[in-house]
């Protein structure tokens, strides 16, 4: 890993991850577990072309470098493809990550139709309601439909991804119906999705969903519940695990 020099307001975290590290800027929105879980929610393979749409600090490709045999980011802010890019430079994975600064509402500005096998996003969960633009400030606008709505990101996908390719995304369960419909009317199913629970027995606060370019209806498997957190706040297993925890880290915060 390259030596860096940190900016105002920069903080460098451990991905815990082939000895990576990100450098995330408090004054803008930096990463949090629905990015973690989205990167190890698809099967991902050597061969693959992987694109990310809307990168932020550009935490999905640093996690995922290694399985694929490229992977492309874009993203909008040019504050955060700086910072995004930054990142792959102090990591030394130039030749396996690019990031463009871009807006992937033009993807066909960008890319090639059809030219990659996975297509990641965790894209703005909220729609902005009318009347409520001027009153969501800061942070929470990142989570809210300003720049790029449902319609985009699915639209954005289906240009880019192979036929038989896939596409993940982590989102609200309570959007459920509208993704469905999204990705059916850009000739794209469902097929694999996965509820994240923050406890057992609390409703369901995000969801990781895959779909298939050119899938037959039908044949949707959902899996059990991630659950989150243990009754009392500790991360459970599978989190920590996700996270890199070793057995023995796990073993260990067990009985703290």
């Amino acid at each position: 890993m390259r030596e860096t020099e940190l900016k105002e307001h920069e903080r460098l975290d451990d991905l815990m991850k082939s000895g990576r590290k990100i450098i995330q800027n408090t004054q803008e929105f930096c990463f949090s577990l629905d990015a973690v879980l989205l990167a190890h929610f698809p099967r991902l393979y050597p061969r693959q072309n992987v694109l990310e749409l809307g990168t932020g600090t550009g935490v999905i490709p640093l996690l995922i470098a290694d399985e694929v045999r490229h992977v492309e980011a874009v993203e909008l802010s040019p504050v955060m493809a700086e910072l995004a890019a930054r990142n792959v430079r102090m990591n030394e994975l130039e030749e396996k990550i690019t990031v463009r600064e871009g807006d992937y509402r033009a993807i066909r500005s960008l890319y090639p139709a059809e030219s990659f096998d996975v297509v990641l996003a965790n894209p703005p969960y909220r729609p902005v309601a009318h009347g409520q633009a001027n009153k969501i400030r800061g942070v929470a606008r990142a989570r809210h439909e300003f720049t790029a709505t449902l319609e985009d990101v699915v639209r954005a996908a289906r240009y880019a991804l192979k036929f038989g390719g896939h596409f993940a995304m982590v989102h609200l369960p309570e959007r459920l119906g509208e993704i469905l419909v999204a990705l059916h009317e850009h000739q794209m199913e469902a097929k694999r999705l996965r509820m994240v629970q923050p406890k057992t027995g609390k409703a369901p606060n995000m969801m990781l969903i895959e779909a298939v370019v050119g899938a037959a209806t039908g044949g949707l498997k959902v899996m059990p519940p991630l659950i989150v957190h243990e009754d009392d706040g500790r991360y459970t297993r599978e989190i920590l695990s996700i996270y890199g925890m070793t057995a023995q880290d796990i073993g260990d915060t067990a009985k703290e």
